[in-house]
């Protein structure tokens, strides 16, 4: 049996060797994962340090995301080129010699350069990583493949602000950066001794400079579009629109040059021919807008409303990502004993429905013990949701798709995943900004309306800061400042609570449309039909 599978697919590997080849690759998807958010609850941090704007310092945030955005959907061709092997290794090293750079960058320009240049060599992690782990097993446990892959892709943003957090108060910024280097060199030796190539590769010819310039244009407009609108107004701003007219006009170049007339495309988008593949990706999209909004969402809800620090904030986010790290081996047994991905995904839709209810119905009176308190449930639910519909969802895009078409199909779903995370970012930004202009508005016509009931609590607010010894023009000053701060508290409130709420719908109404995707066979390959 081990002789067939080995003669069908010679990059399977057995035993010690592919435990050692399973935890170095899952190591590196792992750092870069983590490093999409460790700097989030430090760049106030780095921002005093380094002298930063609040617009510059977004670009921390914003070049490395941009940087992945570009190189995700190249890594199946760049792993064809220079050899799946070669370009994960010196991707592992690029990503390593960056972390250092950008702990050493004395000033914001430096800073925002090197995380550009790590983003290149972290997004080609995550898709080699997939591939690698996807070749190594055999053809009936694709689905424990994903599973794998998928603790790194969903407990790593998890633990990004947890170790953050805990960097920069114990040592100081840069650490979450140099924290990087051993890990990445025993990952990058490792995998250069250990990892084969695969046996089946693309056709290669003469470079696709057309597809590569009209991607980079397409996706590198999109993701600033995404990442700026919010602050911008969106349209307000003239530049805004051209980012926008400049993303529609690449994306919908670079899809027709790729089917239509390019002889070696850049991205082999044939692939999304397969239907599992197509809607499995679309799925992928809608999973990473939930992932990445409920934890763009919480951590602003828990800080500002409960004062939380930022380590705080990371360690109630913990029992999601041990739900998620336990849960999802479960489930990779469950597909190999006839589990339906669909059905799977199904529950998976529906857990995150209960999560972001749940969160919704939080108040400022909510939190008690920061691990185990009113917030404990709803992290579990979201860390059971995410492995319920990530460990699916990817058997079913990556069905059917043999040999060096597993990259490309595995950099369109990271790609998918991380777009999904800037929509919902951006959408979910909108969002707040409007409906919290529309409560306080609400809010601010109350007090009004109640003039009498407001001045009685305003005079309160007098007597008591009169009673703390201030004078009577300080006094009124605070019982008023008192009174905007109490609009502002319930504003947000009310803001994070609707935003939640309709999340939930969205993930709610999700279900239905997993009947679209076609069946797949419980090794993850497609049914006849």
């Amino acid at each position: 049996m081990i002789a067939q599978q080995t003669a069908e697919k010679p990059t399977v590997e057995y035993g010690f060797r592919r435990a050692i080849i399973t935890i170095t690759v899952i190591t590196a998807s792992l750092l870069e994962l983590i490093d999409t958010t460790i700097v989030n609850v430090s760049l106030p941090v780095i921002r005093g340090n380094l002298g930063a704007t609040l617009s510059d310092i977004s670009w921390v945030i914003a070049g490395y995301a941009l940087a992945n955005a570009i190189v995700v959907p190249l890594t199946g061709w760049l792993s064809t080129v220079l050899g799946r092997r070669n370009y994960f290794v010196g991707s592992i090293f690029l990503f390593t010699a960056a972390s250092f750079m950008c702990g050493h960058s004395e000033s914001i320009e430096n800073l925002v350069a090197w995380r550009f240049v790590q983003g290149l060599g972290g997004g080609a992690l995550l898709a080699t990583s997939q591939a690698v782990l996807v070749e190594i097993f055999p053809e009936d446990q694709l689905g424990f493949a994903n599973a794998l892959f998928g603790i790194g892709a969903v407990v790593g943003p998890t633990l990004g602000p947890l170790i953050g957090g805990y960097l920069t108060d114990e040592l100081s910024w840069p650490w979450i950066f140099y924290v990087n280097i051993p890990v990445g060199i025993l990952a990058a030796t490792l995998s250069f001794v250990l990892i084969k190539e695969p046996l089946e590769k693309m056709r290669t010819g003469a470079f696709d400079w057309q597809g590569l310039l009209l991607l980079v244009v397409g996706i590198g407009s999109l993701q600033i579009f995404l990442e700026r609108g919010a602050e911008e107004d969106w349209f307000a701003e003239a530049y805004i629109t051209v980012l926008a007219f400049t993303a529609g006009l690449g994306l919908i170049g670079f899809v027709l040059w790729e089917l239509y007339k390019a002889e070696n495309p850049v991205v082999d988008l044939s692939i999304l021919k397969n239907r599992s593949t197509a809607f499995g990706t679309i799925f992928i999209f809608i999973l990473g807008f939930g992932l990445y909004g409920v934890l763009f969402l919480y951590p602003q809800f828990v800080q500002i409303l409960l004062g939380y620090t930022a380590y705080q904030s990371g360690i109630s986010l913990l029992p999601g990502g041990i739900s998620a790290f336990l849960t999802m081996p479960l489930l990779a047994i469950a597909l190999k004993n006839k589990l339906s991905p669909k059905i799977m995904a199904g529950f998976g839709f529906l857990l995150f429905f209960g999560c972001s209810y749940i969160l919704s119905l939080e108040n400022v009176s909510s939190g008690g013990d920061i691990f185990w308190g009113d917030f404990f449930w709803a992290q579990v639910l979201r860390g059971v949701a995410t492995a319920m519909l990530f460990v699916p969802l990817t058997t079913i895009a990556l069905s059917g798709l043999k040999g060096a078409k597993i990259a490309q199909g595995s950099g369109l779903t990271n790609m998918a995943r991380q777009l999904g995370g800037s929509f919902g970012l951006a959408a979910i930004a909108t969002f707040t900004h409007y409906t919290s202009a529309d409560h306080r508005s609400v809010l601010v016509d109350k007090i009004a309306h109640y003039g009498t009931e407001t001045q009685q609590r305003i005079d309160m607010l007098t007597n008591a800061f009169l009673a703390k010894g201030f004078d009577l023009t300080n006094a009124t000053q605070k019982a008023y400042m008192a009174i905007e701060g109490s609009v502002q508290r319930n504003t947000l409130q009310l803001t994070y609570n609707d935003a939640f709420f309709y999340i939930s719908i969205f993930f709610l109404l999700c279900i239905p449309f997993l009947l679209f995707i076609p069946k797949v066979k419980n090794d993850g390959t497609p049914m006849a039909h």
